[in-house]
């Protein structure tokens, strides 16, 4: 798979998108259309919305397409909308599937199947009806470490033949992996890294670019190293991977989106912290910790 210079389908930098909400734990509309046209014009290419950053566990089946609905009224044609519409049901992914196109979503994000931990047969039959559900495209997102089942290579292969399955979140807990998928997948089949210190990394061996959560507060910084690095200057983006790390750490320091929540709450793009149980906010301590990461990385004023 070669490097190319022309702009993927979902951009370099999507942005797993926090789901707002009130005090009393409602959805807060408004707040997830500032947030979305906040993150376009810092950086975001394309947004993830009601992905498990935006606490999809938690959220209604009614307010996924709530959801969906505000972000692209309000994006417009700015940037994609990709519709986290995963689950470990098959019929309630295909019905998700079908209501996420009917609210104007531009693709879908597609989570292993949790919790069940299906076969790979199953894994296969599980994509394959949600992508012959809707004439979307399809992201397929492999995150071993939160479902249990890895997507295996020739798994993800196999179903990259399907003509609008068309990527891959890929979050990798042995980097070989990534590797099988650019050796042998379809040259147009995107692989976007799933987690942000593995950015570089994975550029580097066929990559196009992130789903990103950092991209919160650095998205601009993101697309800076990535244009580095397609340019051939390899110092530039090493050294701004090497300087996103300790924000990273700090960005992950409790379950995610506290961090990330509690890191827009101080950068104040956001009114607010709160996260549905059995998530919780950030505790002092990790919320110091997330000010001084951001203090040291230059996003706040001494």
């Amino acid at each position: 798979m070669s490097e190319t210079q022309i702009t993927p389908m979902f951009g370099r930098v999507a942005t797993a998108m926090i789901t707002p909400f009130h005090a009393d734990g409602s959805l807060d509309l408004p707040g997830a259309e500032r947030l979305a046209n906040h993150l376009i014009d810092n950086g975001t290419d394309s947004l993830v919305v009601a992905g498990t950053t935006g606490e999809s566990p938690t959220l209604t089946h009614s307010e996924k397409l709530e959801l969906f609905r505000a972000v692209k009224n309000a994006v417009g044609g700015r940037a994609k909308v990709i519709a986290g519409v995963g689950s470990f049901n098959t019929q309630e992914t295909v019905t998700l599937s079908r209501e996420a196109e009917e609210c104007g979503a531009d693709a879908l994000l597609v989570v292993a199947p949790y919790y069940n931990k299906p076969s790979q047969e199953g894994l296969y039959r599980h994509f394959e009806a949600v992508a012959a559900a809707t004439p979307l495209p399809v992201m397929l997102y492999n995150i071993p470490g939160r479902t249990s089942v890895n997507i295996e290579p020739a798994t993800i292969i196999r179903l990259a033949e399907i003509e609008n399955i068309v990527a891959i979140k890929e979050s990798p807990q042995q980097f070989d992996q990534v590797n099988q998928i650019v050796q042998n997948a379809p040259d147009d089949f995107l692989i976007y890294s799933g987690d942000d210190p593995l950015t570089l990394p994975m550029l580097a061996v066929g990559a196009v670019g992130v789903v990103s959560v950092t991209a919160h507060v650095i998205g601009r910084d993101l697309q800076k190293m990535i244009s580095a690095y397609l340019q051939g200057d390899w110092s530039t983006a090493q050294r701004i991977h090497k300087s996103t790390l300790a924000l990273t750490r700090a960005l992950f320091c409790v379950p995610n989106p506290a961090p990330t929540k509690a890191a827009l709450s101080i950068l104040g793009v956001t009114s607010g912290e709160t996260v549905r149980l059995p998530l919780v906010e950030a505790p002092d301590r990790e919320r110091a910790l997330i000010h001084a990461a951001l203090k040291e990385y230059g996003l706040l004023r001494a």
